[in-house]
């Protein structure tokens, strides 16, 4: 059975476009990769846990901030990897500032086998892109959810 996550599409209008907000991942990885590296805030669903609670619990950890709104099922999505991400959307809310975010943080050892470990925040900074620049910044396993919300809210872009 493929590993199952969950997350939320966060969208907002701004005057006639539609902006999809999009998290960096963290850590040292990631740190000079921009296009096809963001993602929605999402995450693994706990043994037992509702998949949307497991979705809103994600953002706020990724976030720092509750999320809430009326969510909409958007689908589920196999990753290049395997594993299943459950997605819904939902409308942001007017105060999510991306400037505040704050990400829970994560350990690893780094450099690989210095035997120092260090702390990272799961997520280093939030954005918000208007529809054909988060197609380029988003995942490209996560592409096919962008489609789909513009589907759903019944927009071309």
């Amino acid at each position: 059975m493929p590993v199952r996550s969950a997350g939320l599409l966060i969208y907002r209008l701004c005057e006639t476009r539609l902006e999809v907000l999009l998290v960096h991942p963290g850590g040292p990885f990631w740190a000079k990769k921009d296009e096809g590296a963001w993602s929605i805030p999402k995450g693994l669903i706990e043994a037992g846990e509702d998949e949307r609670s497991a979705a809103i619990r994600e953002a706020q950890e990724e976030l720092g901030y509750e999320i809430r709104g009326t969510f909409a099922r958007l689908g589920e999505y196999r990753q290049p990897g395997g594993k299943v991400v459950v997605v819904w959307s939902v409308e942001a809310d007017a105060a999510l500032d991306v400037e505040t975010v704050r990400s829970s943080r994560f350990q690893i050892e780094w450099p690989p086998r210095s035997g120092r470990i260090q702390s990272f925040p799961e997520v280093d900074r939030a954005g918000w892109f208007p529809t054909a620049e988060a197609e380029v910044k988003i995942l490209k396993g996560q592409l096919a959810m962008l489609a789909d919300l513009l589907k759903q809210l019944d927009r071309d872009q």
